[in-house]
């Protein structure tokens, strides 16, 4: 598909909705391939703005489902992709992520999650993915570095590094610097890729034990994980960690998946 010339020059008008535009169309493909996006993919796109990744997508060959909810945004897509929307290659929809969720977009089939999303509702929209009774087989994003690096590379564990890990592996992909978008964040980028998405982990405990135990034992972070834990499951707490081999004297971000899997399973006990 040939690139095409944007007539909403992204230096006219700043984001909305707490929003950065993204500008750099290196940046773009890079989405494409760490979504692994092939052509005849379908592909769910939030906050596709002013359409900078939503052509790298259509240049890919999948079908691309686009929920905006800026309306602006929406008139600046309609026009861009005047074509691609009539022959049914884009889907836009107007409304809020939150309420267009993968479910209700798609109920059944296979489909992928590439976006750059707004940073102040990026742990709501992973959580959206990834515990989708219809998941997707992949999800690509561009969040806050800072976060990026708490799910993929650090070596300490918290709640949302743990929900991203017991549904999928995450990568770090790559670093995207401030310049990369309209209006610039404060902080640099990164490319956060979620693979080999499943609900492998959690088939012999209840998802809801499993949230409510990393919940509870994080709540108050220099508390070691038995004081925590006996704020909700009382005497059942120690038993349930000596089980998992887990010392009570740790601390919930030193602890890894394997044993919170191992630890929510003898509290169902």
């Amino acid at each position: 598909m040939k690139q095409r010339k944007n007539k909403h020059s992204p230096k006219t008008r700043g984001a909305k909705l707490g929003q950065h535009l993204l500008t750099s169309t290196a940046i773009a493909h890079s989405m494409v391939e760490a979504g692994e996006v092939m052509k005849g993919d379908r592909v769910l796109e939030i906050g596709p703005g002013k359409g900078m990744l939503t052509e790298a997508l259509l240049a890919s060959g999948a079908r691309v489902f686009a929920v905006e909810k800026d309306s602006s945004m929406v008139e600046v897509l309609k026009n861009r992709f005047a074509t691609e929307i009539k022959k049914k290659q884009l889907v836009l929809i107007e409304g809020d992520a939150r309420e267009y969720t993968p479910d209700k977009i798609f109920p059944q089939g296979a489909y992928k999650i590439i976006a750059n999303i707004p940073y102040y509702i990026t742990g709501e929209l992973i959580r959206s993915g990834l515990t989708a009774k219809n998941k997707p087989v992949s999800i690509a994003l561009l969040v806050q570095k800072e976060v990026a690096e708490r799910i993929a590379r650090s070596k300490k564990e918290s709640i949302l590094s743990l929900s991203v890990k017991v549904f999928g592996t995450p990568h770090y992909v790559k670093t995207v610097k401030r310049g990369s978008f309209n209006p610039p964040p404060s902080v640099d980028s990164a490319i956060l890729a979620i693979r080999e998405i499943s609900s492998s982990n959690i088939k012999k405990i209840p998802e809801e034990l499993f949230f409510q135990v990393i919940k509870c034992a994080f709540a108050q972070k220099r508390k070691t994980i038995l004081s925590n834990l006996k704020r909700v499951f009382g005497e059942h707490a120690f038993p349930a960690l000596d089980k998992a081999g887990i010392d009570a004297k740790t601390r919930a971000e030193d602890i890894e998946l394997s044993k919170w899997l191992e630890l929510a399973h003898y509290l169902k006990s």
